[in-house]
């Protein structure tokens, strides 16, 4: 009401707001007119001006006593003095990136007083070189100990782009100055911030959701991977970096955008605590490691026990640990055998230990304890002791352990077998002592009572793993597939293999028509439905199994070019960052928006998330990109508003009855439609829209052989003996197949080590059948067995 009554001519009504209350002081955000006093100057109100101009500091704090406002007397904030001598440099334009030598400092005496910061040649000049006011201080920085050539040094920022570094030697002079400078400009609703062991503390202007036009002022302070914040007056919050879904830098390196809810990007030390982290607080690694073993490898005989190819594991070992958010694990592009490996590498070099160096001797002293409840208590009391990440990961990984050795009749890997390998790796031991192995063993055993697990949530895991198995083993199926029109003559019946891709069927189909695949040809197989009137891009590493498992009885795969690939390719080509904003006409199958229509929203598509806003600045709506489908096409039966639109598909497959729910978006030309398309297809594959090398190089795919270490249904690796061993026996392998059986006596039973004691065990043998020689037995045996492998 105040800075509308400004802009006019009546005084008296300015007046009777103030005594009732109006902050004369109060924001008006507005970027040109920020106070009432501007505000009215712009109008060219001048009597309101002076008014406003002798009212500015008569504002009353005002508190709640007995459900009535009672005034209480102001009292001014004190005003912080303090002197001393300060060693400094010139002041610079850009931020520090070489350490400065004590040579390039210069010694000045340094005032702080009233709010300004002052610095003279000595304690005997009266007129500074130079002088700071608090209201021009946008940052205070504390320097890492011995960073320049003096021991202790801070920088201030100032709103006139200047930085200014100060040095000293002395630990407790840097200290009072550092407490002095951050008190003189941090508000008193901010104060808070200086009580906390900051990195750097200061100002910035924020803006969140829509709110482009109005920019606000927040106080945050950095402390480790925590960001601390103060905004609009607000309680303060905290932002866990290394929890963002998304930390970069937009518009020429002058807005950092932060969005949470996810992980942020870079690792940042080698403790589980410093690794990137999902909003569990399980590091990134650990979760796409065992997403993709849960995916792809249950049924993988030997899983865990196997290692990969020692060169890729490495590459993915280090590609995971710079930054594991940006790595997706994808089935056919990366090997199991190879994240199971990155996985337990991960868990032997991590610092600390996942049970930590502290608790590691209480957790193997456990195993020798008696009596069974005495036993699941004390695993209850050292789980409860251990870090919060710790306790996730934990947690997640052998409620993983857990489901592998249920699926054993599969895979091989009864409770035993996984204690041998994950004992020594997980308390980063050399495996003499099999103490660790017991650990695990009672770990998984009895995960039910040790983590607190229910039946229902027990029985809702394993039905998850049941379904994801028999997706997986659904074997072979034949399907008609449509060549550039759905007709009597185009169609072709296709055998499609659980591995097939989209790029293999369609140079299947293209090589039976005899159609040459020419240079920019972006041959392409649909997904099309009939009833919805849309149409959908396979990506060429999609395996098209999977997806006929979800399509509806109206729907056909339709082999055709992509007339739109090479613009977005250029389109894609072009962009800095992968990202996009805009308007767009939106709708929901059954709309809440009104009576069933379009309505303008704004959009913005980055990272991982697409956000929609209507005037608030948070978003009204947000869905994660992976769990989306984006099909090309609108049912004309919603009336959209432009025939360039697309439809948004979400649906879940891991409840009993799944959901399914779409929404329309219009665009206002092809082009844009296009380019909307392009991105979020190139944030769901991560910039893998287009072979490289064409459809050439689909075609060489679709016709390569499949790369597996396996030689019908049976490992080509032991499954007992040391790494080493297993090794060297591939090794052997890969030089002359016929050397396998010189190389490792099968006839004799596997040597007995601390690692591998004694008693009976579970081993792997496969017995001979006239109708499958292949079929393998998973018994409990302690006699010997003559294996025969064929190549």
């Amino acid at each position: 009401a105040l800075c509308i009554n400004v802009q006019c001519s009546d005084v008296l009504e300015t007046l009777s707001l103030v005594f009732c209350g109006a902050a004369v002081n109060c924001p008006t955000d507005m970027a040109d007119c920020p106070t009432t006093w501007s505000l009215a100057t712009a109008h060219g109100q001048p009597l309101q001006a002076e008014f406003l101009s002798h009212n500015l500091h008569t504002e009353l704090p005002r508190s709640e006593v007995g459900g009535g406002a009672a005034t209480v007397h102001y009292v001014p904030p004190p005003s912080v003095c303090h002197n001393g001598f300060l060693f400094k440099t010139g002041s610079m334009a850009r931020a520090i990136v070489e350490r400065k030598g004590r040579e390039e400092f210069s010694r000045r005496w340094c005032t702080l007083h009233d709010g300004n910061f002052s610095y003279y040649e000595s304690d005997k000049n009266s007129s500074p070189n130079g002088m700071l006011k608090a209201t021009e201080m946008v940052c205070l920085a504390v320097s890492p100990p011995e960073k320049h050539g003096y021991d202790h040094t801070f920088e201030l920022y100032s709103d006139s782009d200047r930085l200014y570094l100060f040095g000293t030697d002395d630990p407790e002079s840097h200290k009072e100055w550092v407490k002095s400078l951050a008190k003189t400009f941090i508000p008193a609703h901010a104060e808070p911030l200086l009580r906390l062991g900051f990195e750097r503390i200061g100002r910035l202007k924020y803006k969140d959701g829509l709110n482009l036009q109005t920019p606000k002022v927040g106080w945050f302070a950095l402390v480790g991977s925590t960001l601390y914040a103060y905004l609009d007056n607000s309680e303060g919050e905290e932002i866990h970096l290394r929890k963002l879904l998304e930390l970069s830098i937009q518009q020429d390196n002058e807005v950092l955008v932060l969005v949470e809810r996810g992980s942020a990007a870079g690792s940042g030390g080698d403790t589980l605590s410093q690794q990137q982290l999902t909003d569990t607080d399980i590091p990134v690694i650990v979760q796409n490691c065992i997403g993709y073993i849960t995916q792809c490898g249950l049924t993988s005989e030997g899983i865990y026990r196997k290692s990969g190819v020692n060169s890729r594991v490495a590459a993915l070992s280090d590609a995971l640990w710079q930054d594991a958010r940006s790595i997706c694990l994808r089935e056919g592009v990366h090997q199991v055998d190879d994240v199971s490996t990155a996985l337990k590498r991960f868990f032997r070099e991590v610092k600390g230990g996942l049970f930590t160096t502290e608790e590691t001797g209480a957790w193997l002293s456990t195993v020798a304890l008696q009596e069974f409840g005495q036993k699941i208590a004390q695993y209850q009391m050292l789980l409860s002791r251990l870090p919060c990440v710790n306790k996730a990961t934990l947690t997640a990984l052998i409620k993983h352990l857990y489901c592998v050795q249920r699926f054993s009749e599969l895979n091989q890997m009864n409770l035993h077998n996984l204690a041998i390998v994950f004992g020594p790796t997980l308390f980063q031991t050399d495996g003499k002592d099999y103490t660790a192995g017991r650990v695990i063993e009672d770990l998984i055993e009895h995960y039910t009572g040790i983590f607190q697990v229910d039946e229902q949530q027990l029985k809702k895991q394993l039905d998850e793993i049941t379904a994801i198995i028999k997706t997986n083993c659904s074997g072979d199926f034949i399907c008609t597939v449509y060549l550039e029109e759905k007709s009597d003559t185009a169609e072709q019946h296709v055998k499609i293999p659980a591995s097939m891709t989209a790029a293999e069927l369609t140079c299947e189909i293209l090589d039976r028509r005899k159609i040459p695949i020419k240079e920019k040809d972006y041959w392409c197989c649909w997904e099309i439905s009939e009833k919805e009137e849309m149409e959908r891009p396979l990506h060429y590493q999609e395996r098209v199994l999977a997806m006929l498992h979800s399509l509806g009885t109206d729907s056909y795969l339709l082999i055709k070019k992509h007339l739109s690939m090479e613009m977005m390719k250029v389109y894609l080509a072009s962009k800095v960052d992968m990202s996009k904003h805009g308007l767009m006409k939106f709708r929901e199958e059954r709309s809440i928006l009104g009576l069933g229509g379009f309505h303008e929203r704004y959009f913005i598509l980055n990272s991982n998330i697409l956000r929609m806003y209507k005037e608030s600045n948070r978003p009204e709506r947000d869905w994660s990109v992976k769990s989306l489908k984006l099909y090309l096409g609108i049912k004309k039966k919603v009336r959209p508003p432009s025939s360039w639109g697309v439809t948004m598909v979400f649906q879940s497959e891991k409840q009993e009855k799944p959901e399914r729910q779409q929404w329309y978006l219009c665009c206002g030309s092809e082009a844009e439609m296009n380019e909307w398309f392009a991105t979020f297809l190139s944030i769901q594959f991560d910039g893998d829209l287009w072979p490289e090398d064409g459809a050439q190089q689909q075609l060489r795919r679709s016709r390569a052989p499949p790369t597996d270490a396996r030689h019908g249904n049976v490992s080509l690796i032991p499954l007992r003996g040391s790494e080493n061993e297993m090794r060297h026996s591939v090794a052997t392998f890969s030089k002359d197949p016929l050397a396998w059986r010189e190389t490792i006596n099968f006839t004799q039973p596997p040597p007995t080590t601390a690692a591998m004691p004694s008693e009976p065990s579970s081993s792997f043998c496969h017995r001979g059948d006239p109708d499958d020689p292949w079929r393998a037995c998973s018994h409990t045996h302690t006699h010997t067995h003559t294996h025969r492998y064929y190549s």
